[in-house]
């Protein structure tokens, strides 16, 4: 039986866990957490979202950024450090801005995440998971007619690669979630995507963890892996900071963010970089009116900032922050939040007080994971499961099936090529 050890468990994490052991494999988890799902799959925007695609990287993000230069609640906020990951890692992004680039990576992303979103409702069924899923679509709604044009544009090359977002006009918008009819600033129109879905990732994740359980995976939590141990080019298992050692065939890093960090001392350099993300949770009383709220999960592309309705709670999420690993709240950015889901839904009930998060998504300068065997870098027996970006959730479960066949030598059913460590889009 083969071993493996799995660093992260998070959503991707416990996924690939879940998967590694339905094939027999003997899996071992590790986390610093005391739980499953504790950091950036916490409480992000609760949203498998194929049809948010399209990377940060795109030939109309220089436009944005110069348009949001001098705004502490800008929807995209660059910190600069003297820190040289961080200005490798925005020259990679810079050359990830061509329309050829953009192209292919979100070709990459829409056939993982269809493929991700089917292996979910698939989970789902078999296991019975309860998330407070939602499958209602999602809607990307528009105020402002260039970023309509824009969204036009790529809703068309998405449904070239399988993904149906379809152009919607205002009225149409309202009346699939007529919440938004009270918007304060005006709907001109959106896309939907009727398959998308949404739920809550931490839900899920500590359910999927304890089917895995019952599998026979260990968790060990309340353990920080500080180093890999290698022996020539293999490597052979993980050094825990009490010093303890773990061996094991195989081991998958999953690490988000934090993932370069433990191959940093290896001399090699994963093109990741945290982008904090920030959310608020609205606690809805029992007798809210019914189109108070939204029940359709909802993306505001302008402002970057998405919309999910887990029960009689609002997740509202969104926004980028490139500061390194600081996880501090900035008060700017959380009002920012708050002010754009009253402008969108005046009538919004809220009971108690609203909770506010943040945490470190692993973006790579594409948006494209980064997936398989490390075998080619010079380090046999490491596999690689991160860098989803702001889309963990949306594609864990379709990296977790496609880590599992590479790592059972199957062929699997999407190309894996895109998510090789060191693969280009162009």
């Amino acid at each position: 039986m083969q071993s493996v050890t799995i660093l992260g468990a998070g959503v991707v994490g416990v996924t690939t866990a879940w998967y590694l052991a339905s094939e027999g494999m003997d899996v071992t988890v590790i986390d610093r957490q005391p739980s499953p799902a504790q950091e950036t799959s916490f409480a992000n925007g609760s949203q498998i979202s194929v049809s948010h695609a399209e990377p940060w990287a795109n030939p109309d993000a220089l436009r944005r950024i110069v348009k949001w230069l001098g705004r502490e609640d800008a929807p995209l906020l660059w910190r600069l450090h003297a820190d040289c990951s961080q200005w490798r890692w925005g020259l990679a992004f810079l050359r990830e801005c061509t329309p050829a680039r953009t192209r292919a990576n979100i070709r990459s992303i829409v056939q993982l995440g269809l493929m991700s979103r089917t292996e979910l409702g698939v989970l789902r069924a078999a296991l019975d998971l309860r998330y407070d899923q939602l499958q209602r679509g999602i809607l990307h709604i528009y105020s402002d007619n260039r970023e309509f044009d824009h969204a036009l544009r790529q809703a068309a090359m998405m449904r070239e690669f399988g993904c149906d977002r379809v152009p919607k006009t205002a009225d149409e918008c309202i009346a699939i979630e007529p919440a938004i009819g009270q918007s304060a600033f005006p709907i001109i129109g959106g896309t939907y995507t009727a398959a998308d879905e949404s739920g809550d990732a931490q839900v899920f994740t500590a359910e999927l963890a304890n089917k895995a359980a019952s599998l026979g995976v260990r968790f060990r939590f309340n353990e920080t892996a500080s180093a890999l141990i290698t022996h020539g080019s293999h490597v052979t298992g993980v050094t825990l900071a009490t010093g303890e050692q773990l061996t094991s065939d195989a081991v998958v890093l999953a690490l988000g963010s934090y993932s370069p960090l433990l191959l940093r001392p290896l001399g090699v350099r994963l093109p990741i970089y945290p982008g904090k993300g920030y959310s608020a949770t609205f606690h809805l009383p029992d007798d809210a009116p019914a189109h108070a709220a939204p029940t359709v999960s909802l993306t505001d592309d302008e402002a970057k900032i998405v919309f999910s309705r887990l029960g009689q709670r609002l997740r509202v999420a969104g926004t980028a922050e490139f500061t390194g690993y600081d996880l501090s709240l900035n008060k700017t950015r959380c009002d920012a939040l708050v002010r754009r889901t009253k402008q969108l839904f005046p009538a919004l009930p809220v009971q108690g007080d609203i909770e506010y998060w943040t945490g470190l998504r692993p973006v790579t300068p594409s948006n494209v994971p980064l997936i398989g065997s490390m075998r080619h870098a010079g380090l046999d027996g490491l596999w690689l499961n991160t860098g989803h970006g702001t889309l963990g959730w949306t594609l864990a479960c379709g990296s977790a099936r496609l880590l599992a066949d590479l790592m059972r030598g199957r062929a699997p059913t999407v190309d894996p090529s895109p998510y090789r460590f060191g693969a280009s889009a162009a």
